[in-house]
């Protein structure tokens, strides 16, 4: 009995250490280990390795550009779009164009809205970490990185990430800023390198909204300043 004490009082010890030592020494590369064989690693989603270019330049819109844009209203929201998209607002679609056969990728945008504070209504254990609004909470995501993992909250961000990312074609030509502009914070992720230019623009207002737009421009016709022309318009319907 007295033997068999012993070597329960030796595994206790030893798994303590253990765990004591992966805690201290091991966590980072146990808990990136888990998002490689779960999510994928640099290699395979680069934009998990990456971080907005803070840029000083301040884009203007192009006011003779909005004047060809077409003002749509969505329940939640309202923006003016280029002719010849079809756009979405969530599962509210409304296409703009002639009826013709189109071609197999078509051009369209998406739109989510979400008001002041709905990510740390959503996930409100980030309290805890000093993230409060919505522009906290984007910004810790979108800079986030594979490699800074540490700890579980850096994993949740790294995972939050790559499931925030649409698709951008070849990650490894992706591009991406962050500018202010009228007030607003602007992450803009683009790739102009492939058949088709894509471009994941997420926007937090003054007051706290947050906006993703997400455009696919099979014509290749929008360069970054039509781009943010179209994104300043989004607004509250």
């Amino acid at each position: 009995m007295r033997n068999k004490l012993v070597e329960w009082f030796l595994f206790i010890a030893v798994l303590t250490l253990a765990v004591a030592f992966v805690i201290k020494f091991g966590a980072s590369q146990v808990l990136r280990a888990y998002i490689q064989t779960g999510i994928g690693n640099c290699e395979k989603i680069p934009i998990l390795c990456m971080a907005p270019q803070e840029i000083e330049l301040t884009f203007t819109a192009d006011k003779d550009y909005l004047q060809e844009l077409v003002a749509l209203s969505f329940p939640k929201t309202k923006i003016s779009v280029p002719k010849g998209f079809k756009v979405v607002q969530e599962l509210v679609k409304k296409p703009y164009y002639k009826k013709r056969k189109q071609p197999k990728e078509e051009a369209v945008i998406y739109i989510i809205h979400q008001p002041p504070g709905y990510f740390i209504k959503l996930f409100p254990q980030v309290k805890k970490l000093g993230i409060n609004s919505n522009y906290e909470f984007f910004r810790a995501l979108i800079y986030s990185r594979e490699s800074g993992i540490h700890n579980l909250s850096d994993a949740f961000f790294v995972i939050l990430k790559s499931i925030f990312t649409p698709d951008l074609g070849d990650q490894r030509a992706v591009k991406m800023i962050q500018f202010k502009s009228g007030g607003r914070d602007y992450f803009i992720n683009y790739n102009l390198s492939g058949p088709v230019n894509l471009f994941d623009c997420c926007i937090i207002t003054k007051n706290g909204d947050f906006f993703k737009i997400y455009i696919k421009d099979t014509a290749k016709a929008l360069d970054l300043e039509k781009v943010f022309s179209i994104i300043s318009t989004a607004d509250e319907a």
